[in-house]
């Protein structure tokens, strides 16, 4: 196991998170979800808590307790005060070493994550960003989406659960990271005597897999009140060397109220209320994709109009305005972020999980400012050469989009 902390001096808290690497490209198509079950599960109780016992743990010392999943990666946390440290590694190091699995438990869960399912299909903002992931990343590991299936959670059982549970959750898949007010030699103490029981296992071990991208247009109809597009490319790897260089392109792009998708699409034309450019960056591959809600007779228009900038992009990269406040407004968000504890552990345990280096504030600032015009035409211009995926949700036919693609 490995610990990574960071003391920030001037806080009274301190945010502990056990990083698991365990994620939905771990699963097979008959588990489609059980990483996410398994998150929620956890929570269900212990061989020495139940689960009101560990929600009134961390409530009597004041302390928050969250866990989340990722396509590569599961995280449960807490964030407590300084003095309460011992309580946090008690509480999370118990979920993640002795759940017990009731099958009560496992049935009432599963009533719920099924309900979120429901909910997330009843989300079409929400929904469309999961087809498109399953359009660009179609036959890669990264493809499924992170919920799973109704079907599969409703079948799945307590042993293939556990088996699960006991592969992926093994040692040698766990990052601790910590930050705030916390002592690294301390910290690794309680860690060490925390986890004597459970040492070795398997370290998970993956296989790079390239994408082979294809152009893609998915529809899916419904009658909704908006048109719900997602549209964008493969992008950078999370240890890509231009992974900042695409940070800024971006910023320029979508991100932010000065963007020029947000300019362009709302303020000058008034077409959506949202729209914005985002990155997914994953160990073997990444993606870049712009999310436009509008109404749907509005569609084709908002369409042509996303896609004439990802050509100007491409072809006349950024100006030096541009350029100058994407690069504050990513440094600007990057310090503000760095005020809170619980960012702070997360950048540690994303980073060791994926074997990153870890930069300091300063550090990044320094890589953030190196990126040049030149370097922002070059990416944009290969990036913007990929096969293009879009994926629509509204009242529409399959192939009314083909053209964009």
């Amino acid at each position: 196991m490995r610990v990574v902390t960071e003391f920030v001096p001037g806080v009274r808290s301190v945010s502990l998170g056990l990083w698991i690497k365990a994620g939905t490209r771990d699963e097979t198509r008959s588990q489609a979800g059980v990483t996410h079950f398994l998150e929620h599960l956890i929570f269900k109780g212990t061989d020495t808590r139940s689960a009101r016992q560990i929600a009134e743990t961390f409530d009597s010392v004041g302390g928050e307790l969250n866990a989340f999943s990722a396509k590569e990666y599961t995280c449960v946390y807490g964030r407590v005060i300084d003095k309460h440290v011992d309580v946090a590694v008690d509480v999370l190091s118990d979920l993640v070493l002795h759940p017990v699995f009731r099958p009560n438990d496992i049935d009432s869960e599963r009533t719920v994550v099924l309900e979120e399912i429901n909910m997330h299909e009843d989300a079409p903002s929400e929904l469309v960003h999961d087809i498109f992931d399953s359009a660009l990343f179609s036959g890669h590991p990264l493809g499924p989406r992170i919920l799973g299936t109704a079907k599969v959670i409703s079948e799945l059982s307590r042993d293939e659960i556990v088996a699960y549970w006991t592969n992926g959750y093994a040692t040698p898949n766990i990052v601790v990271a910590a930050a705030g007010n916390v002592e690294h030699n301390r910290l690794v103490g309680q860690i060490e005597a925390a986890f004597a029981d459970r040492k070795g296992g398997q370290a998970r071990r993956r296989r790079a897999r390239p994408l082979n991208a294809k152009p893609r247009a998915v529809v899916s109809p419904k009658e909704t009140q908006q048109a719900h597009i997602c549209y964008g490319m493969e992008g950078a790897n999370v240890l890509d060397e231009d992974r900042f260089v695409l940070s800024v392109l971006d910023v320029v792009l979508g991100g932010g109220m000065s963007s020029r998708l947000f300019q362009k699409i709302r303020e000058k034309r008034g077409l959506v209320y949202s729209v914005y450019s985002y990155r997914g960056q994953y160990a073997d591959t990444g993606s870049l994709a712009v999310y436009a809600g509008t109404a749907p007779d509005k569609a084709m228009q908002v369409m042509g109009l996303v896609q004439r900038e990802f050509d100007s992009l491409a072809t006349r990269g950024v100006t030096n305005p541009e350029l100058t406040r994407a690069k504050e407004q990513l440094k600007g968000n990057l310090v503000l972020g760095l005020e809170d504890v619980t960012t702070r552990m997360n950048r540690l345990g994303r980073n060791s999980i994926y074997g990153a280096e870890i930069l300091s504030a300063d550090e990044l600032i320094e890589r953030v400012e190196a990126v040049t015009k030149a370097d922002v035409s070059r990416v944009a211009a290969a990036l913007f050469a990929r096969p293009r995926t879009v994926s629509v949700i509204g009242p529409f036919e399959e192939g009314d989009f083909d053209r964009f693609v």
